[in-house]
């Protein structure tokens, strides 16, 4: 049976769900997810475990937080006063804004929550402190 090494190309179809069943991505019904083994283009326990497969396998794992978006940290909340946010967006709880950290590098945040007078602002990837549950098929190894 083929398993991949590390620099192969390897093309995976997946469903993503929360341990509650929640599901939050999956490749049905479009082309399969294709990635290079050891380039760190995907969380670490999802390469693992492709990694760790064959050719045509299906399996289901479950990725713990740690080795997939890792811990939440509160201190990436932030409250920031709303004459900081753009003009003309229109916000609501769960929109996704671009910022940068006070170090200048490009951040995501979702809005947690806003009254007249400030925002709050979460700096966390929206899936950190989760642990994930895959269904992975090896659909080709190149």
């Amino acid at each position: 049976m083929t398993q991949p090494k590390q620099g192969d190309k390897v093309q995976v179809h997946y469903t993503g769900t929360l341990t509650d069943g929640t599901q939050f991505d999956s490749s049905a019904g479009s082309d399969p997810l294709e990635f290079t083994l050891g380039e760190g283009q995907l969380i670490p326990g999802f390469e693992q475990a492709v990694a760790d497969m064959t050719l045509g396998e299906v399996r289901t794992v479950t990725i713990v937080a740690d080795e997939a978006y890792g811990p939440r940290y509160d201190e990436l909340l932030e409250e920031v006063p709303r004459e900081l946010m753009p003009a003309g967006i229109e916000l609501e709880e769960g929109l996704a804004l671009q910022g940068q950290s006070p170090d200048g590098h490009p951040m995501r945040y979702t809005v947690v929550s806003f009254t007249e007078e400030a925002v709050t602002l979460d700096g966390n990837h929206p899936l950190a402190g989760q642990d994930l549950v895959f269904e992975l098929e090896l659909v080709a190894i190149a």
